[in-house]
């Protein structure tokens, strides 16, 4: 009985510890870190006649079979953008540990209305290959104003 006991608390301990999981790097959800402020790259290598979006104000990596998908939200100066893209700098080749894209968009053709923050946002999601993540230490994505940047 006192066997069953101690292998019962055993148990239980194990189970609680577990919790601690989802906040730690052996959590496959969390292979990269929570988005954070970075340096904005504003050239345009690849002659994307696209303008950058306005803002940068998500960035998550979830990770899927075979890689990652980057998303990305952007806030434009008003309604009406349409095909966002986010476009590899470097032909998608790591720079000292750093993926950099830039999140480019189309101007509406009429003017629009500007609208409420929600009514503007953009969605925006790129699949990146695992060959490609070997090596980087963070994913980052520039807009016009700013860049959100996650680490691993």
């Amino acid at each position: 009985m006192f066997g069953r006991l101690i292998w019962a608390l055993v148990l239980v301990a194990t189970v609680a510890g577990c919790s601690r999981v989802a906040e730690s790097r052996f959590n496959p959800f969390n292979w990269f870190g929570r988005s954070e402020q970075a340096t904005a790259v504003t050239t345009n290598p690849n002659a994307d006649p696209r303008p950058l979006i306005g803002q940068v104000i998500a960035l998550r990596v979830e990770q899927v079979p075979g890689g990652a998908i980057v998303r990305a939200t952007g806030l434009p100066n008003r309604q009406g953008y349409f095909d966002g893209a986010l476009v590899p700098l470097n032909r998608e080749l790591p720079q000292d540990g750093v993926l950099s894209y830039q999140f480019r968009i189309s101007a509406p053709f009429q003017p629009t209305r500007v609208g409420t923050p929600q009514s503007r946002e953009v969605l925006v999601g790129r699949f990146v290959s695992e060959q490609t993540l070997q090596g980087v230490r963070q994913i980052r994505v520039s807009g016009a104003a700013n860049a959100l940047a996650v680490r691993r």
